[in-house]
Formats: C-alpha cells, sequence, structure tokens
C-alpha cells in the first residue's frame, strides 16, 4: 500500500509520518561530559553529573534535556533490591555536638597489580564527616597506627575519643598505654555491631565506590598518591550532600531573621539554578 493511502487510511498527516528529528549540536557535548563524568565517578548518577555540569562548569542546559541524554545513553545506576532482614534495635548512634570531640578509625583491604594485599587506614571527625587521614601499607600494626593519629593531632588537635572496633591493633598494649597518657578515651564497638561504627562504614564504603577497587595500582607509592589527593578532593567537594564541605555549609546558615554573608568559595560552588536560566 502507498504511503499516501495509508496516512489517509489512519488520519495521519504525510508531514507527520515523513518527520525526521534534528539534533542540536550541543547534544553531542552534553552526551560527552555526562561520559567524561560517569567515567571517572562511576558511583555518580544524574543528580550529581547535573549538579556539577550546573554549578562547577557554569552550564545552563535544561535538566530535561540532560536527562533524555542520559537515559539515551544508559547510564542510570542498578538500584540494588534491598532485602528485608529482621534485626534487633541497634544501640543509638553517638552524635557529637561539635568537630574535634569524636573520631572514628577502621581499617579496609585491596590488592595491587602484582597480587599483593594492602591495607588502607582511614581517620575521620564524626561531627562534619571530615576525612583526617588516609594510611596505606602492606601492614599497619599498632605502632604505624599511633604514628598516624600523632600526626592528625599535631595537625588538628587532640580529640576527646576515638571509636574503633575491636581488631588486634586497637586491642593491643601499645594503643592503650598510649591513649591513656594522651588522655583519649578508646570507644569499641560491641562484637558484630559495626552500625555502631557508621560514621567510618559510610566513609568506607565511599572509598570503595568512588576510587580504592577502581584501578590497577602499580605500588603503595601509587595508591598513597592518589588517597592524598582523593581526601583533599572529598574534604572540599561541593554537589555531594554527604561531603564535609556541604556539611559545613548547613553549619553556617544563618537563623531565619538574620543577616548572613556567603563566603566567596561557597557562592562559587553553589550558584543558583536561575543565574543559569
Amino acid at each position: 500500500m502507498p504511503i499516501k493511502l495509508a496516512c489517509q487510511a489512519f488520519k495521519v498527516s504525510e508531514a507527520c509520518y515523513r518527520y525526521v528529528s534534528k539534533r542540536k549540536p550541543e547534544d553531542e557535548e552534553i552526551a560527552n561530559w555526562l561520559l567524561r563524568l560517569t567515567d571517572n565517578h562511576r558511583n555518580w548518577g544524574f543528580g550529581l553529573c547535573f549538579l556539577y555540569l550546573l554549578n562547577v562548569c557554569g552550564f545552563g542546559w535544561n535538566q530535561k534535556r540532560v536527562y533524555r541524554i542520559y537515559r539515551e545513553l544508559e547510564l542510570n545506576l542498578r538500584i540494588k533490591p534491598r532485602k528485608r532482614l529482621i534485626r534487633e534495635v541497634p544501640h543509638p548512634l553517638a552524635v557529637p555536638g561539635g568537630s574535634n570531640q569524636t573520631r572514628s578509625m577502621d581499617f579496609i583491604h585491596n590488592q595491587l597489580a602484582d597480587g599483593r594485599s594492602i591495607r588502607v587506614f582511614n581517620v575521620i571527625d564524626d561531627f562534619n564527616r571530615e576525612a583526617l587521614g588516609i594510611e596505606v601499607d602492606l601492614s599497619l600494626p599498632s605502632k604505624r597506627v599511633i604514628r598516624s593519629l600523632k600526626r592528625i593531632i599535631e595537625w588538628r588537635g587532640k580529640p576527646r575519643a576515638i571509636r574503633c572496633d575491636n581488631g588486634p591493633e586497637y586491642l593491643s598494649g601499645a594503643m592503650t598505654h598510649w591513649a591513656q597518657q594522651t588522655g583519649i578515651e578508646l570507644q569499641y564497638i560491641q562484637p558484630g555491631q559495626p552500625q555502631q561504627n557508621a560514621y567510618v562504614e559510610r566513609f568506607n564504603r565511599t572509598v570503595r565506590y568512588e576510587w580504592l577497587p577502581q584501578y590497577q595500582w602499580d605500588d603503595l607509592e601509587h595508591v598513597q598518591q592518589f588517597a592524598t589527593n582523593w581526601m583533599w578532593t572529598y574534604n572540599h567537594e561541593c554537589n555531594d550532600p554527604a561531603k564535609p564541605a556541604h556539611f559545613m555549609r548547613l553549619m553556617q546558615m544563618p537563623q531565619p531573621g538574620s543577616s548572613y554573608s556567603v563566603p566567596g568559595g561557597a557562592a562559587g560552588c553553589y550558584k543558583s539554578q536561575s543565574s543559569h536560566q
């Protein structure tokens, strides 16, 4: 059947049938930016990608347009179904009243390209989730842990308490003796209750999802240099609400009815959407 008769039968104009959408040249630029962001940040969804393009890069692209291209590229993150487990009511997680009061520390593991196992020692501030130190080595006994904590104390001062699990490095005589000498309380969580150390566990998840198992590491120096650079980016990133920079900015926001001037750094990262329209 000719196309003309088919269009008349279904009451569709030939112009509508033969219409071919014309893509704007900017669509290819948006696609390149989305592919680049999702390749460098594997756990970034559409929200973080769009905030980066809007607030950091300064592009004024429409959100629906960017999302349409994001869907066409099939960049959506897989949502894992949650398993409903019957659990006992955990002990409430202690929330510090200010920074530099309580810190958390924990270990995570990975491998080098030659198969050797490495340990990563993380220390964060529980109040604003700021990363204070990332130490990488093949072995990190209690003496290395104490040395790392001393270096952080010289930089940021002494906390009142440090939360940790029941690992041998934290239960050793050297560690407990050092804590008593410095007047720092070691708050051990209950065995089998990692949620009581949820702040650093959440930080460990970010490390795993953003960079640690994503690359092939040649040596320890390679991992340590990347960890140091990433820690600075993590502490000063303004897009993710879970990052310390966003939290500290919220703590500086004025109460209703008070006058307040936004610092230049925060204003640079948090441009309003109306300024790009």
